[in-house]
């Protein structure tokens, strides 16, 4: 695996290796010294042109338990935000021998453009572009849902039959784009639920099932509901009348939490609207995978690096 950039290149044989190798990443965690020698000698570059310290510290934390150099790049007060462009900052990066590249860009397409340009040798791993992509986001939440469905040590297995309820900001997320692919691509039903000023054009040529009613999505018993943050940041116009209007009709408040069966998961990629998408009730029920996410992040990450860097297609 030479570079990691959307969930649609990668096979369900791919996508399992990934999980499987995380699960031995996992499980270093549990010692007394949490490193491995794997990548000792290499430099992975952090090169945020948006800010997302959950993610960033994610990849840090993954490199460093591989015995990696870390840089990390944040276009703020940087030559970025003064002008220079993609080409000079990857050919700086290059320059100081960077051995792998973890880019977060506002701008969808980003790190194809930065992997296929040829300015810099090495492998790009995209986290997060635009409304376009999340994939270790996907990743880390298949390998929570495996986790808690089939326990941790569960390698080879894929999510077949399993059925995920996507509810909220459809139109801005790249984390819903990722794991409609890969989700679908290991065997899940995967249905998206939004108001209609919240569902991307073409929608209906995805691999997902479509509803506007939150109630009648619950009602169908899902094993996962992934509730998504509304994107106030990202929005320009008025996509819904309220606040409140929006937490009435889609968020997953403590009384839709009772109609769920008791092992139904709840999934939030995070940072979470306490009140909005999601009640503090259900963010905190045994039920919510919240944390187990943050964690599972830094195994999937971890394997992604070393598959990158040290598997057949990286930098040997």
């Amino acid at each position: 695996m030479k570079h990691l950039l959307s969930t649609r290149d990668l096979s369900r044989e791919e996508a399992i290796t990934i999980l499987d190798v995380a699960e031995d990443m996992a499980e270093v965690a549990d010692r007394e010294v949490r490193k491995l020698p794997a990548l000792r000698g290499r430099t992975v570059v952090n090169l945020f042109f948006e800010d997302s310290t959950r993610t960033r510290i994610s990849f840090e934390a993954a490199a460093k338990r591989l015995s990696a150099d870390v840089i990390n790049f944040s276009a703020k007060g940087s030559s970025v935000s003064k002008g220079e462009s993609l080409k000079d900052t990857a050919q700086t990066l290059a320059a100081i021998g960077a051995d792998a590249v973890v880019i977060r860009h506002g701008s969808s397409g980003a790190p194809r453009v930065l992997a296929d340009s040829g300015w810099i040798d090495a492998p790009v791993i995209n986290a997060g572009d635009g409304t376009h992509e999340h994939p270790t986001q996907a990743l880390l939440d298949a390998f929570t849902m495996r986790r808690r469905l089939h326990g941790a040590g569960s390698r080879g297995r894929d999510l077949d039959g399993v059925t995920v309820t996507i509810v909220g900001d459809i139109l801005h997320s790249r984390v819903a784009r990722s794991n409609a692919w890969l989700l679908t691509a290991l065997g899940a039903s995967v249905t998206f639920v939004a108001p209609a000023t919240l569902l991307p054009i073409g929608i209906e040529n995805w691999p997902v099932t479509v509803l506007y009613d939150l109630d009648r999505a619950l009602a169908q018993r899902p094993d996962v509901v992934m509730m998504l943050r509304i994107q106030g940041e990202r929005m320009h116009a008025a996509y819904f009348p309220s606040a409140r209007e929006y937490s009435r009709l889609w968020g997953l408040d403590d009384a839709r939490l009772a109609m769920l069966a008791a092992d139904t998961m709840v999934m939030h990629p995070g940072p979470m609207n306490r009140g909005l998408e999601i009640s503090a009730g259900a963010a905190d029920s045994p039920r919510s995978t919240v944390l187990e996410q943050v964690a599972n992040g830094v195994s999937i990450r971890m394997a992604v690096l070393y598959l990158t860097l040290s598997g057949e297609g990286g930098k040997q």
